[in-house]
């Protein structure tokens, strides 16, 4: 019972703080918060990827990841995405569309942010312990745990290779460098299971933070988006305080 209303009065706090300023190199700044509602999908069969994909399509609004938050990097590729919750799973879908692509990672845990990269950050407890989703365009995934980017805890690569469930229209071979115009989508499932250190988590329901980005790199045209504003000197995606509200319907 203590350890709830620890949680909730914390909650109570981090709403609280919603607007005020951030100090980024002494200066005050507004912290913009998008809110975005996931809606959970009622669906009791046996959900594959493609069908995932099918019902994010027919029940989800899409969203943007438009956000260029620093003027050294401006290409822009298109992305967009989906997201609902059903029996306790993050279904999420992307959409890209980019000069080139690259997919040269192929290690669970690998540096796939230096390849044609969406990710997902996700802060469920709303104390500033977040994981780092991250999936290459051929869906090699990267995920870890912890407070800031040089404190992070890998998740173990067979629960992510077991659990998390990718499927991309680049198909899962590794490529080097393709330059031209390219579209690509990836449908992904993420269990509550893989979210290791909270094993009792219940999507249904939740308010917490996250944000959602789009990276490249060692692209021809290096490039970092997101769906929530980040407001750093330089591209920095491990910024809790910069993430938006999410609340699990």
């Amino acid at each position: 019972m203590m350890k709830q209303l620890m949680k909730n009065s914390l909650k109570v706090i981090v709403v609280l703080l919603i607007g005020l300023p951030v100090i980024v190199s002494g200066q005050a700044i507004k912290n913009e918060k998008k809110v975005l509602k996931v809606k959970e999908i009622q669906y009791s069969g046996e959900a594959d990827l493609s069908k995932v994909s099918e019902l994010l399509e027919s029940n989800t609004e899409i969203h943007s990841i438009s956000t260029n938050n620093w003027k050294d990097f401006q290409y822009q590729p298109e992305v967009q995405f989906r997201i609902a919750h059903n029996n306790n799973q993050i279904w999420l879908k992307y959409y890209v569309k980019e000069k080139s692509i690259r997919a040269v990672v192929t290690e669970t845990n690998g540096s796939v942010h230096l390849d044609s990269c969406v990710e997902f950050f996700f802060d469920p407890q709303v104390d500033g312990n977040y994981y780092n989703f991250e999936f290459n365009c051929i869906g090699v995934t990267h995920l870890a745990y912890g407070p800031g980017r040089g404190k992070r805890d890998f998740i173990d690569a067979e629960i992510i290779d077991k659990e998390i469930l990718t499927s991309s229209t680049l198909g899962k071979k590794a490529f080097d460098e393709k330059s031209g115009s390219h579209t690509w989508e990836m449908t992904i499932v993420i269990p509550a299971s893989s979210l290791t250190h909270d094993n009792d988590i219940v999507l249904k329901g939740l308010t917490t933070n996250a944000n959602f980005y789009k990276c490249g790199d060692k692209s021809a045209e290096p490039h970092f988006l997101s769906w929530n504003p980040v407001k750093t000197e330089r591209p920095d995606f491990h910024r809790p305080e910069f993430f938006g509200a999410v609340i699990f319907e």
